[in-house]
Protein backbone atom coordinates (compact mmCIF):
# COMPACT_ATOMS: atom_id res chain seq x y z
CA UNK A 1 0.00 0.00 0.00
CA UNK A 2 2.85 2.61 0.75
CA UNK A 3 4.08 2.60 -3.21
CA UNK A 4 0.11 3.51 -4.43
CA UNK A 5 -0.70 7.32 -4.34
CA UNK A 6 -3.17 8.54 -2.04
CA UNK A 7 -6.25 8.66 -4.12
CA UNK A 8 -5.71 5.39 -5.42
CA UNK A 9 -5.95 4.62 -1.57
CA UNK A 10 -8.92 6.26 -0.88
CA UNK A 11 -10.51 4.84 -4.17
CA UNK A 12 -9.67 1.50 -2.85
CA UNK A 13 -10.68 2.02 -0.11
CA UNK A 14 -14.21 3.19 -1.28
CA UNK A 15 -14.97 -0.10 -3.26
CA UNK A 16 -13.70 -2.26 -0.23
CA UNK A 17 -16.70 -0.21 1.42
CA UNK A 18 -18.92 -0.39 -1.06
CA UNK A 19 -18.81 -3.64 -1.56
CA UNK A 20 -19.56 -4.36 2.78
CA UNK A 21 -22.63 -2.02 2.32
CA UNK A 22 -23.54 -3.68 -0.48
CA UNK A 23 -23.85 -7.34 1.57
CA UNK A 24 -23.68 -5.59 4.96
CA UNK A 25 -27.24 -4.24 4.41
CA UNK A 26 -29.95 -5.13 2.47
CA UNK A 27 -32.27 -8.16 2.18
CA UNK A 28 -30.01 -11.24 3.64
CA UNK A 29 -27.70 -9.23 4.90
CA UNK A 30 -24.23 -10.53 6.70
CA UNK A 31 -24.71 -9.21 10.04
CA UNK A 32 -21.39 -9.18 11.39
CA UNK A 33 -20.59 -6.60 8.59
CA UNK A 34 -22.72 -3.88 9.33
CA UNK A 35 -20.62 -3.49 12.31
CA UNK A 36 -17.77 -2.52 10.12
CA UNK A 37 -18.88 -1.68 6.15
CA UNK A 38 -19.30 1.92 7.02
CA UNK A 39 -15.52 2.33 8.23
CA UNK A 40 -13.65 2.28 4.96
CA UNK A 41 -16.25 4.73 3.46
CA UNK A 42 -15.83 7.21 6.37
CA UNK A 43 -12.25 6.98 6.35
CA UNK A 44 -11.50 7.47 2.48
CA UNK A 45 -13.87 10.73 2.84
CA UNK A 46 -12.51 12.18 6.20
CA UNK A 47 -8.84 11.80 4.01
CA UNK A 48 -9.66 13.59 1.12
CA UNK A 49 -10.74 17.58 0.00
CA UNK A 50 -14.65 18.34 -0.02
CA UNK A 51 -15.32 17.19 -3.77
CA UNK A 52 -13.27 13.91 -3.69
CA UNK A 53 -15.06 12.76 -0.51
CA UNK A 54 -18.32 13.83 -1.67
CA UNK A 55 -17.44 11.59 -5.51
CA UNK A 56 -15.92 8.61 -3.40
CA UNK A 57 -18.79 8.65 -0.34
CA UNK A 58 -21.76 8.47 -3.52
CA UNK A 59 -19.43 5.93 -5.67
CA UNK A 60 -19.34 3.83 -2.72
CA UNK A 61 -23.15 4.46 -1.82
CA UNK A 62 -24.63 3.95 -5.33
CA UNK A 63 -22.58 0.41 -5.35
CA UNK A 64 -23.80 -0.65 -2.04
CA UNK A 65 -27.18 0.15 -2.55
CA UNK A 66 -27.35 -0.97 -6.08
CA UNK A 67 -27.66 -4.49 -4.29
CA UNK A 68 -31.49 -3.50 -3.63
CA UNK A 69 -32.38 -2.44 -6.91
CA UNK A 70 -33.81 -5.71 -8.38
CA UNK A 71 -36.12 -5.82 -5.50
CA UNK A 72 -37.56 -2.41 -6.13
CA UNK A 73 -38.03 -2.93 -9.42
CA UNK A 74 -40.51 -6.03 -8.21
CA UNK A 75 -42.74 -3.72 -6.40
CA UNK A 76 -42.47 -0.60 -8.42
CA UNK A 77 -41.68 0.54 -12.31
CA UNK A 78 -38.16 0.86 -13.29
CA UNK A 79 -37.44 4.37 -13.41
CA UNK A 80 -39.15 4.69 -9.85
CA UNK A 81 -36.88 1.57 -8.38
CA UNK A 82 -33.75 3.57 -9.77
CA UNK A 83 -34.64 6.75 -8.41
CA UNK A 84 -35.60 5.08 -4.75
CA UNK A 85 -31.63 3.57 -5.14
CA UNK A 86 -30.63 6.34 -5.95
CA UNK A 87 -32.41 8.44 -3.27
CA UNK A 88 -30.98 5.57 -0.41
CA UNK A 89 -27.46 6.09 -1.82
CA UNK A 90 -27.96 10.29 -1.50
CA UNK A 91 -28.93 9.11 2.42
CA UNK A 92 -25.87 7.54 2.71
CA UNK A 93 -24.32 10.68 1.35
CA UNK A 94 -25.82 13.21 3.43
CA UNK A 95 -25.09 11.03 6.86
CA UNK A 96 -21.62 10.44 6.01
CA UNK A 97 -21.10 14.62 4.06
CA UNK A 98 -22.44 15.90 7.33
CA UNK A 99 -20.39 13.67 9.91
CA UNK A 100 -17.35 14.39 7.74
CA UNK A 101 -17.73 17.89 8.16
CA UNK A 102 -18.63 17.91 11.87
CA UNK A 103 -15.36 15.27 12.25
CA UNK A 104 -13.19 17.73 10.53
CA UNK A 105 -14.05 20.89 12.52
CA UNK A 106 -13.30 19.32 15.68
CA UNK A 107 -10.37 17.74 17.41
CA UNK A 108 -12.28 16.34 20.00
CA UNK A 109 -13.00 12.45 20.50
CA UNK A 110 -17.00 13.39 21.14
CA UNK A 111 -16.75 14.46 16.97
CA UNK A 112 -17.24 10.46 16.45
CA UNK A 113 -20.65 10.78 17.64
CA UNK A 114 -21.76 12.93 14.67
CA UNK A 115 -22.41 9.83 12.17
CA UNK A 116 -24.36 7.91 14.64
CA UNK A 117 -26.53 10.91 15.86
CA UNK A 118 -27.23 11.68 12.23
CA UNK A 119 -27.84 8.01 11.34
CA UNK A 120 -30.51 8.57 14.13
CA UNK A 121 -31.97 11.59 13.19
CA UNK A 122 -32.42 10.31 9.65
CA UNK A 123 -33.96 6.94 10.90
CA UNK A 124 -36.25 8.82 13.02
CA UNK A 125 -37.48 10.89 10.56
CA UNK A 126 -38.43 8.58 7.79
CA UNK A 127 -40.25 6.70 10.40
CA UNK A 128 -42.10 9.15 11.36
CA UNK A 129 -43.21 11.17 8.12
CA UNK A 130 -42.34 8.78 4.99
CA UNK A 131 -45.03 6.62 3.53
CA UNK A 132 -42.71 3.42 3.46
CA UNK A 133 -41.38 4.02 7.32
CA UNK A 134 -37.65 3.52 7.84
CA UNK A 135 -38.17 0.23 5.92
CA UNK A 136 -34.26 0.20 4.65
CA UNK A 137 -32.91 0.93 8.70
CA UNK A 138 -29.55 0.05 9.16
CA UNK A 139 -31.22 -1.49 12.35
CA UNK A 140 -32.56 -4.03 10.43
CA UNK A 141 -29.55 -5.71 9.38
CA UNK A 142 -29.51 -7.02 13.02
CA UNK A 143 -32.80 -8.79 13.05
CA UNK A 144 -31.65 -12.59 13.35
CA UNK A 145 -29.09 -11.16 16.03
CA UNK A 146 -31.57 -11.39 19.44
CA UNK A 147 -28.73 -10.37 21.58
CA UNK A 148 -28.25 -6.99 19.55
CA UNK A 149 -32.03 -6.41 19.01
CA UNK A 150 -33.28 -6.60 22.44
CA UNK A 151 -32.23 -3.03 22.88
CA UNK A 152 -34.93 -1.56 21.06
CA UNK A 153 -37.07 -2.82 24.31
CA UNK A 154 -35.90 0.48 25.43
CA UNK A 155 -34.68 2.38 23.05
CA UNK A 156 -36.36 1.52 19.74
CA UNK A 157 -34.71 0.98 16.46
CA UNK A 158 -33.12 4.28 17.10
CA UNK A 159 -30.54 2.86 19.81
CA UNK A 160 -29.57 -0.04 17.57
CA UNK A 161 -28.88 2.35 15.12
CA UNK A 162 -26.77 4.53 17.37
CA UNK A 163 -24.97 1.36 18.57
CA UNK A 164 -24.36 0.26 15.04
CA UNK A 165 -22.79 3.51 13.83
CA UNK A 166 -20.58 4.28 16.59
CA UNK A 167 -18.59 1.57 16.33
CA UNK A 168 -17.56 2.74 12.29
CA UNK A 169 -17.16 5.98 13.33
CA UNK A 170 -14.75 5.07 16.22
CA UNK A 171 -12.64 3.18 13.95
CA UNK A 172 -12.65 5.71 11.04
CA UNK A 173 -11.46 8.50 13.55
CA UNK A 174 -8.83 6.18 15.12
CA UNK A 175 -7.60 5.23 11.73
CA UNK A 176 -7.08 9.16 10.50
CA UNK A 177 -6.22 10.49 13.69
CA UNK A 178 -4.10 7.59 14.73
CA UNK A 179 -4.79 4.52 17.00
CA UNK A 180 -3.47 6.63 20.41
CA UNK A 181 -5.88 10.13 19.75
CA UNK A 182 -8.57 7.38 19.01
CA UNK A 183 -7.96 5.11 21.61
CA UNK A 184 -10.64 6.46 24.34
CA UNK A 185 -13.47 6.76 21.78
CA UNK A 186 -13.04 3.66 20.07
CA UNK A 187 -12.51 2.01 23.68
CA UNK A 188 -16.08 3.71 24.60
CA UNK A 189 -17.43 2.23 20.99
CA UNK A 190 -16.48 -1.21 21.56
CA UNK A 191 -17.83 -1.33 25.03
CA UNK A 192 -21.02 0.01 24.62
CA UNK A 193 -21.59 -2.90 21.88
CA UNK A 194 -20.45 -5.01 24.38
CA UNK A 195 -22.82 -3.93 26.71
CA UNK A 196 -25.46 -4.01 23.87
CA UNK A 197 -24.96 -7.53 23.46
CA UNK A 198 -24.20 -8.23 27.37
CA UNK A 199 -27.63 -6.52 27.57
CA UNK A 200 -29.67 -8.92 25.19
CA UNK A 201 -28.50 -11.66 26.37
CA UNK A 202 -29.50 -10.72 30.07
CA UNK A 203 -33.03 -9.82 29.05
CA UNK A 204 -33.91 -13.11 26.87
CA UNK A 205 -35.09 -15.98 29.09
CA UNK A 206 -32.61 -18.74 28.44
CA UNK A 207 -35.72 -21.26 26.52
CA UNK A 208 -38.94 -19.38 24.98
CA UNK A 209 -41.46 -18.57 26.96
CA UNK A 210 -44.38 -21.52 27.55
CA UNK A 211 -46.96 -21.50 24.61
CA UNK A 212 -50.74 -20.48 24.93
CA UNK A 213 -53.20 -21.22 22.17
CA UNK A 214 -52.29 -23.80 19.27
CA UNK A 215 -52.50 -21.28 15.89
CA UNK A 216 -52.70 -22.82 12.51
CA UNK A 217 -51.34 -21.41 9.50
CA UNK A 218 -52.25 -21.92 6.08
CA UNK A 219 -50.80 -19.85 2.91
CA UNK A 220 -51.35 -20.79 -1.01
CA UNK A 221 -49.18 -18.54 -3.03
CA UNK A 222 -51.95 -18.47 -6.08
CA UNK A 223 -53.11 -15.51 -6.58
CA UNK A 224 -57.21 -14.85 -7.48
CA UNK A 225 -57.16 -11.94 -9.39
CA UNK A 226 -60.70 -10.92 -11.91
CA UNK A 227 -59.09 -13.12 -14.67
CA UNK A 228 -58.58 -16.19 -12.87
CA UNK A 229 -61.00 -19.32 -14.03
CA UNK A 230 -63.86 -19.50 -11.74
CA UNK A 231 -62.63 -23.58 -11.43
CA UNK A 232 -59.12 -22.01 -10.23
CA UNK A 233 -60.83 -19.71 -7.75
CA UNK A 234 -62.86 -22.73 -6.27
CA UNK A 235 -60.10 -24.92 -5.81
CA UNK A 236 -58.12 -22.24 -4.12
CA UNK A 237 -60.97 -21.89 -1.81
CA UNK A 238 -61.93 -25.37 -1.42
CA UNK A 239 -58.04 -26.30 -0.69
CA UNK A 240 -57.71 -23.61 1.81
CA UNK A 241 -61.24 -24.98 3.84
CA UNK A 242 -59.19 -28.41 3.58
CA UNK A 243 -56.37 -26.69 5.51
CA UNK A 244 -58.58 -25.61 8.18
CA UNK A 245 -60.00 -28.35 8.81
CA UNK A 246 -56.82 -30.62 9.11
CA UNK A 247 -55.15 -28.00 11.17
CA UNK A 248 -58.04 -27.48 13.38
CA UNK A 249 -58.50 -31.46 13.59
CA UNK A 250 -54.43 -31.58 14.99
CA UNK A 251 -55.81 -28.79 17.94
CA UNK A 252 -55.34 -25.80 16.11
CA UNK A 253 -57.91 -22.92 17.97
CA UNK A 254 -57.06 -20.00 15.64
CA UNK A 255 -56.03 -20.43 11.87
CA UNK A 256 -54.93 -17.58 10.27
CA UNK A 257 -54.62 -17.14 5.92
CA UNK A 258 -52.58 -14.93 4.23
CA UNK A 259 -53.18 -11.07 2.98
CA UNK A 260 -56.05 -10.37 -0.02
CA UNK A 261 -56.68 -14.04 -0.98
CA UNK A 262 -59.35 -12.15 -3.34
CA UNK A 263 -60.36 -8.75 -4.33
CA UNK A 264 -63.95 -8.74 -4.32
CA UNK A 265 -67.04 -6.70 -4.79
CA UNK A 266 -69.61 -6.11 -1.93
CA UNK A 267 -72.03 -8.56 -2.83
CA UNK A 268 -69.52 -11.33 -3.66
CA UNK A 269 -67.76 -10.58 -0.42
CA UNK A 270 -70.73 -10.84 1.49
CA UNK A 271 -71.14 -14.76 0.02
CA UNK A 272 -67.42 -15.52 0.99
CA UNK A 273 -68.16 -14.02 4.52
CA UNK A 274 -71.04 -16.06 4.40
CA UNK A 275 -68.54 -19.23 3.79
CA UNK A 276 -65.78 -18.72 5.82
CA UNK A 277 -67.70 -18.17 8.86
CA UNK A 278 -69.27 -21.31 7.95
CA UNK A 279 -65.89 -22.60 7.81
CA UNK A 280 -65.22 -21.45 11.09
CA UNK A 281 -68.28 -23.03 12.63
CA UNK A 282 -67.32 -26.39 11.20
CA UNK A 283 -64.16 -26.31 12.50
CA UNK A 284 -64.81 -24.80 15.73
CA UNK A 285 -61.73 -22.19 15.12
CA UNK A 286 -61.22 -18.58 15.18
CA UNK A 287 -60.45 -17.69 11.68
CA UNK A 288 -58.19 -15.15 10.40
CA UNK A 289 -58.43 -13.98 6.72
CA UNK A 290 -57.27 -11.37 4.08
CA UNK A 291 -59.88 -9.95 1.94
CA UNK A 292 -60.20 -6.53 -0.53
CA UNK A 293 -62.80 -4.97 -0.83
CA UNK A 294 -63.65 -3.10 -4.03
CA UNK A 295 -67.06 -0.66 -3.63
CA UNK A 296 -67.00 1.09 -7.11
CA UNK A 297 -63.30 1.74 -6.72
CA UNK A 298 -63.26 2.48 -3.20
CA UNK A 299 -60.91 -0.36 -2.19
CA UNK A 300 -60.08 -1.43 1.33
CA UNK A 301 -57.30 -4.65 2.49
CA UNK A 302 -58.94 -6.15 5.71
CA UNK A 303 -58.48 -8.87 7.65
CA UNK A 304 -61.36 -10.57 8.68
CA UNK A 305 -62.07 -12.31 11.84
CA UNK A 306 -64.75 -15.15 12.33
CA UNK A 307 -65.06 -16.41 15.87
CA UNK A 308 -65.99 -20.15 16.11
CA UNK A 309 -69.71 -19.45 16.44
CA UNK A 310 -69.55 -18.23 12.64
CA UNK A 311 -69.95 -14.57 13.05
CA UNK A 312 -67.46 -12.26 11.72
CA UNK A 313 -65.96 -10.74 14.90
CA UNK A 314 -64.16 -8.06 13.09
CA UNK A 315 -63.45 -6.14 9.88
CA UNK A 316 -59.79 -4.51 10.15
CA UNK A 317 -58.92 -2.19 7.24
CA UNK A 318 -55.07 -2.03 6.83
CA UNK A 319 -53.06 1.33 7.61
CA UNK A 320 -49.82 1.34 6.15
CA UNK A 321 -50.27 0.45 2.15
CA UNK A 322 -47.29 -0.81 -0.21
CA UNK A 323 -46.24 0.70 -3.26
CA UNK A 324 -48.68 -1.57 -5.50
CA UNK A 325 -51.50 -0.52 -3.54
CA UNK A 326 -51.60 3.15 -3.35
CA UNK A 327 -55.04 2.73 -4.96
CA UNK A 328 -56.65 1.63 -1.80
CA UNK A 329 -57.84 3.46 1.84
CA UNK A 330 -56.12 3.26 5.08
CA UNK A 331 -57.99 2.60 8.24
CA UNK A 332 -56.95 4.49 10.95
CA UNK A 333 -58.77 1.97 14.16
CA UNK A 334 -57.31 -1.22 16.06
CA UNK A 335 -58.69 -3.97 17.02
CA UNK A 336 -58.05 -6.12 20.02
CA UNK A 337 -59.82 -9.45 20.77
CA UNK A 338 -59.74 -11.66 23.70
CA UNK A 339 -59.62 -15.07 22.54
CA UNK A 340 -59.65 -17.29 25.69
CA UNK A 341 -58.21 -14.79 28.10
CA UNK A 342 -55.48 -14.10 25.97
CA UNK A 343 -55.08 -10.28 24.28
CA UNK A 344 -54.65 -10.81 20.09
CA UNK A 345 -54.25 -7.55 17.86
CA UNK A 346 -55.12 -7.71 14.40
CA UNK A 347 -53.05 -6.30 11.61
CA UNK A 348 -51.80 -6.92 7.90
CA UNK A 349 -48.35 -6.75 6.49
CA UNK A 350 -46.86 -3.61 6.32
CA UNK A 351 -48.20 -2.38 9.33
CA UNK A 352 -46.32 -4.22 11.56
CA UNK A 353 -43.23 -2.19 9.56
CA UNK A 354 -44.19 0.64 11.54
CA UNK A 355 -42.98 0.58 15.46
CA UNK A 356 -45.65 3.43 15.98
CA UNK A 357 -48.52 0.58 15.12
CA UNK A 358 -46.25 -2.41 17.26
CA UNK A 359 -46.43 0.68 20.03
CA UNK A 360 -50.37 1.29 19.93
CA UNK A 361 -50.54 -2.38 19.80
CA UNK A 362 -48.35 -2.39 23.31
CA UNK A 363 -50.20 0.23 25.07
CA UNK A 364 -53.53 -1.96 24.50
CA UNK A 365 -51.65 -4.92 26.62
CA UNK A 366 -52.03 -7.13 23.38
CA UNK A 367 -50.67 -10.62 23.82
CA UNK A 368 -49.97 -12.20 20.19
CA UNK A 369 -50.61 -10.61 16.98
CA UNK A 370 -52.47 -12.10 14.12
CA UNK A 371 -51.23 -11.13 11.07
CA UNK A 372 -52.08 -12.00 7.43
CA UNK A 373 -49.78 -10.71 4.47
CA UNK A 374 -48.23 -10.91 1.17
CA UNK A 375 -44.63 -10.51 0.69
CA UNK A 376 -42.62 -10.66 -2.69
CA UNK A 377 -40.53 -13.63 -2.40
CA UNK A 378 -36.89 -12.16 -1.95
CA UNK A 379 -38.22 -10.12 0.94
CA UNK A 380 -39.86 -12.94 2.82
CA UNK A 381 -37.39 -13.22 5.36
CA UNK A 382 -36.20 -9.79 5.95
CA UNK A 383 -40.29 -8.78 6.32
CA UNK A 384 -40.89 -11.64 8.36
CA UNK A 385 -37.93 -10.51 11.07
CA UNK A 386 -38.83 -6.85 10.84
CA UNK A 387 -42.45 -7.50 11.63
CA UNK A 388 -40.74 -9.99 14.36
CA UNK A 389 -39.03 -6.48 16.04
CA UNK A 390 -42.29 -5.11 16.64
CA UNK A 391 -42.67 -7.66 19.07
CA UNK A 392 -39.37 -7.08 20.46
CA UNK A 393 -40.09 -3.25 20.77
CA UNK A 394 -43.63 -4.05 22.73
CA UNK A 395 -44.00 -6.66 23.89
CA UNK A 396 -45.79 -9.18 22.39
CA UNK A 397 -45.55 -12.32 20.36
CA UNK A 398 -46.19 -12.60 16.50
CA UNK A 399 -48.02 -15.14 14.16
CA UNK A 400 -47.83 -14.15 10.88
CA UNK A 401 -48.91 -16.02 7.66
CA UNK A 402 -47.53 -14.48 4.24
CA UNK A 403 -47.95 -15.82 0.69
CA UNK A 404 -44.98 -15.46 -1.37
CA UNK A 405 -42.95 -15.35 1.83
CA UNK A 406 -42.76 -16.44 5.13
CA UNK A 407 -45.54 -18.93 7.69
CA UNK A 408 -43.55 -17.24 11.24
CA UNK A 409 -44.40 -17.71 15.31
CA UNK A 410 -42.09 -15.29 16.75
CA UNK A 411 -42.34 -14.51 20.73
CA UNK A 412 -42.22 -11.33 22.51
CA UNK A 413 -38.38 -11.53 22.25
CA UNK A 414 -37.83 -12.32 18.17
CA UNK A 415 -37.13 -15.51 19.01
CA UNK A 416 -38.59 -18.08 15.80
CA UNK A 417 -40.52 -20.70 17.46
CA UNK A 418 -41.47 -22.31 14.00
CA UNK A 419 -40.93 -21.41 10.42
CA UNK A 420 -41.93 -22.27 7.13
CA UNK A 421 -41.87 -21.45 3.55
CA UNK A 422 -45.21 -20.77 2.04
CA UNK A 423 -45.85 -22.18 -1.40
CA UNK A 424 -48.39 -22.75 -4.65
CA UNK A 425 -51.26 -24.51 -4.75
CA UNK A 426 -51.74 -27.06 -2.72
CA UNK A 427 -50.21 -24.44 -0.25
CA UNK A 428 -48.06 -24.82 2.59
CA UNK A 429 -49.38 -25.15 6.55
CA UNK A 430 -47.54 -24.46 10.09
CA UNK A 431 -48.89 -26.03 13.81
CA UNK A 432 -47.70 -24.58 16.84
CA UNK A 433 -48.09 -23.48 20.02
CA UNK A 434 -47.98 -19.47 20.63
CA UNK A 435 -46.09 -18.02 23.65
CA UNK A 436 -48.75 -15.37 23.98
CA UNK A 437 -47.32 -12.82 27.10
CA UNK A 438 -47.60 -9.31 27.45
CA UNK A 439 -44.32 -6.99 28.46
CA UNK A 440 -44.67 -3.92 29.60
CA UNK A 441 -41.67 -2.07 27.91
CA UNK A 442 -40.06 0.96 28.19
CA UNK A 443 -40.70 1.92 24.65
CA UNK A 444 -44.32 0.91 24.26
CA UNK A 445 -44.50 3.42 27.36
CA UNK A 446 -42.37 6.26 26.11
CA UNK A 447 -42.14 5.89 22.56
CA UNK A 448 -39.14 7.37 20.46
CA UNK A 449 -37.29 9.25 22.65
CA UNK A 450 -34.03 8.15 22.19
CA UNK A 451 -34.47 9.30 18.45
CA UNK A 452 -35.78 12.28 19.01
CA UNK A 453 -33.50 12.71 21.31
CA UNK A 454 -30.73 12.30 19.04
CA UNK A 455 -31.91 14.33 16.66
CA UNK A 456 -31.44 17.11 18.69
CA UNK A 457 -28.13 15.89 19.30
CA UNK A 458 -27.37 16.13 15.76
CA UNK A 459 -29.00 19.11 15.09
CA UNK A 460 -26.78 20.82 18.16
CA UNK A 461 -23.67 19.49 16.39
CA UNK A 462 -24.37 21.00 13.40
CA UNK A 463 -25.01 24.20 14.24
CA UNK A 464 -22.88 24.29 17.16
CA UNK A 465 -20.30 26.23 15.12
CA UNK A 466 -22.99 29.04 14.13
CA UNK A 467 -24.42 28.88 18.12
CA UNK A 468 -20.49 29.54 18.94
CA UNK A 469 -19.63 31.80 16.41
CA UNK A 470 -16.22 30.50 16.31
CA UNK A 471 -16.42 28.00 14.02
CA UNK A 472 -12.93 25.88 13.71
CA UNK A 473 -10.86 26.17 10.66
CA UNK A 474 -9.78 22.29 9.01
CA UNK A 475 -6.81 22.63 10.63
CA UNK A 476 -7.09 22.55 13.77
CA UNK A 477 -8.73 19.28 13.96
CA UNK A 478 -8.27 16.59 11.04
CA UNK A 479 -7.41 18.65 8.22
CA UNK A 480 -7.63 16.81 4.90
CA UNK A 481 -5.44 15.65 2.48
CA UNK A 482 -5.04 18.15 -0.72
Amino acid sequence: MKGLPMRSIDLLLALAGSLALRYGFGLEPIWWLAWLAPAPVLVAALRTGHLPAFGLTLLAALIGSSGQTPYFALVMPLPAALLVTVLLALAWVLVIMLARRVMLRSASSWSVLAYPLLWCALDTLLAALHPDGNWGSPAYSQADVLPAVQIVALTGVAGLVFVLALLPSALAFAAVRGWQAGRVALGCAMALTAATFAFGHWRMPAVAPAGGHTVGLAVIDNFIGPRTPPETVERIWAQYERHVAALAGQGATIVVLPEKIATLPPDAADVLAKRLGALAARAHVWLAVGVGIDDAGRKHNLAWLFAPNGQRDAAYVKHHLAPPEREFLPGAAYDVRPIGGTRYGLAVCKDMHFAAMGRAYGQRQVQAMLVPAWDFNADGRYAARLSALRGVESGFAMVRAAREGLLTVSDAYGRVIAETPSAGLPGATLLARVPAQHIATPYARWGDWFGWRATVGAAVLLAWPMLTRRARQPAQGMAPAR
